[in-house]
């Protein structure tokens, strides 16, 4: 504990900037210089010197050595990241972030980033139906805005030049920009000639970097959404899958149901039958020797269920999480997905989560879902495409946040030398800019800036996931209820006059009546007196 308490204090002090490629660097300038220390506006200098915020410093790689799984050096952009792109960039001072140290890092809000706020992640199928369809709107609007910091890399740095004379970068809509860098973190790497590629490599999967990676690269996106909709206090849902029978989110009302016609496809009635795909042509782009760039590649693909059984039989369990986090090892043998009783590669899915053990021909855990999806989620390169993604994955990394509270481990677990490149506890995660270490991400979100709703304790549970969707709905219709109430009173109170008025106007008939109805019978009792009868009347 007390290990990732110093790795809190060592990340608020030298908090760096995120994403790849910050547009202000993304020229011939930037690549001839190799430096990435873009202006800060609110004091006119490079990364806020002048204002304390952080300062422009030379880029300081790992030379730890990597596993035998690639046995190349020097022909891959992101060896010894970022060195073939930039060498100098801002190193960002106490909690400010930011590719020119102009925001804030995870977790801290206001103009001196002194503000420590912590967000809630919630269980989709718990969020009221207008925290829903706002989700949903915020994909689609990130899907159709072009991001005005960022953009992507459509040649490799040897193609652009010695001296970057012909740089080769592109515009991407934000939606886009996350499934782009989770293609670039996990391509092939190009040999040299069609097709002639080393595919045994991958910077954010099938090694200890697994967990750290897709928490920094959810964090981005919620940041990333935060500010192309001014709303501060957005965050990613989970779906909780334990135990599900099919994909319960699979509906119009959220991420989109089966096409009744074509049930590869997603129902006309949900917005995400008109997303088109990016980045889900690998071997196309291995045999043009070329980066993905971003063009239109179809539709969204999803047909959940109908995957090879053999290789994933179910959906994966409750008992399945439990034993995935109490394996207490996150790192054994090679460091890969033939690593045993690894709590990383079980999760992953490499493992299984009966055992422990690694195995092949199967997918377990968070290879699981992706399988079942059976889809464009079903692809490493391309998997971002589906939004289902990003609900997968929060949970996911709730499940890390779990194993980190359980076992407490010091910093030390994370292996220094010899995992896959890109893997080690140094080696700076691809392609973010400028820089993020993997092992200063074994780390609680605690330290991040945000909380999962079914890890709170039960009191603050019930208020995230009960009382709050019946609140924000309340909020949402707060007009109608008003003029509801008012309207029922006026009704209510010309009723009660009618009521009034009626009672009144019988009271009057009854009098009258009576009144002619003694008149009638007078005679009568005085008839029956004088008889010396008795009667009901007369006794009366």
């Amino acid at each position: 504990m007390k290990s990732l308490f110093w790795s809190a204090i060592l990340l608020q002090l030298f908090e760096t900037c995120w994403s790849q490629f910050p547009r202000p660097c993304a020229n011939s300038e930037g690549l001839r210089t190799k430096e990435c220390c873009p202006v800060w506006s609110g004091d006119g200098s490079p990364c806020g010197a002048l204002s304390g915020r952080g300062f422009c410093a030379d880029v300081l790689v790992s030379d730890e050595p990597n596993g035998p799984q690639y046995p190349h050096s020097g022909i891959d952009d992101r060896e010894r990241w970022p060195l073939a792109f930039f060498n100098r960039t801002c190193r960002c001072a106490g909690n400010y972030g930011g590719f020119n140290c102009g925001e804030c890092k995870f977790g801290y809000w206001g103009s001196n980033c002194a503000e420590y706020r912590e967000s809630v992640r919630r269980n989709i199928m718990t969020m009221s139906t207008t925290e829903q369809q706002k989700f949903i709107s915020y994909l689609n609007l990130a899907k159709n805005t072009i991001n005005p910091d960022y953009v992507i890399s459509t040649g490799t740095r040897a193609e652009m030049g010695e001296n970057g004379e012909t740089p080769m970068f592109s515009d991407i809509n934000t939606y886009d920009l996350f499934v782009w860098i989770h293609y670039y973190v996990s391509r092939d790497t190009f040999l040299g000639g069609p097709g002639n590629v080393w595919r045994d490599i991958d910077f954010a999967h099938e090694s200890a970097a697994f967990l750290p990676w897709h928490r920094v690269y959810l964090l981005h996106w919620e940041h990333e959404i935060r500010k192309i909709t001014g709303d501060f206090n957005f965050t990613i849902p989970y779906w909780d899958w334990r135990d599900a029978q099919s994909c319960e989110v699979c509906t119009d009302n959220l991420m989109g149901g089966r096409n009744a016609l074509n049930p590869n496809l997603i129902s006309p009635a949900s917005v995400f039958s008109s997303w088109k795909v990016i980045c889900t042509q690998p071997e196309e782009y291995n045999n043009q020797e070329a980066l993905c760039n971003a063009t239109a590649e179809g539709p969204l693909l999803r047909n959940p269920g109908n995957h090879d059984p053999n290789r994933v039989p179910r959906i994966p369990t409750t008992a399945d999480v439990e034993f995935t986090i109490n394996l207490p090892e996150y790192e054994t043998g090679p460091m890969d997905r033939f690593a045993n009783n690894s709590f990383r590669n079980v999760l992953e899915g490499f493992a299984s989560p009966e055992t422990g053990m690694a195995v092949q021909g199967q997918s377990t855990m968070h290879n699981a879902l992706h399988v079942f999806m059976n889809g464009s989620m079903s692809s490493v390169q391309g998997s971002a495409n589906d939004p289902i993604f990003l609900l997968h994955h929060a949970f996911i990394d709730s499940i890390y946040e779990r194993w980190l509270r359980t076992h407490q481990p010091p910093r030390s677990i994370y292996p220094r030398a010899n995992a896959p490149i890109g893997h080690n506890d140094g080696y700076y995660m691809v392609p973010f800019l400028p820089l993020y270490r993997n092992g200063d991400y074994l780390l609680s979100n605690k330290a991040l800036g945000y909380e999962y709703a079914y890890l709170l304790d039960p009191g603050q549970r019930f208020v995230q996931e009960f009382l709050t969707p019946y609140l924000e709905q309340a909020q949402q219709i707060w007009q109608w209820l008003l003029g509801a109430g008012i309207l029922g009173a006026v009704i209510a109170a010309l009723f009660a006059v009618v009521i009034v008025f009626t009672r009144r106007k019988w009271r009057r008939n009854q009098k009258r009546k009576r009144a002619s109805s003694f008149g009638e019978r007078q005679p009568l009792l005085q008839s029956s007196s004088e008889e010396g009868s008795s009667s009901y009347q007369t006794t009366l």
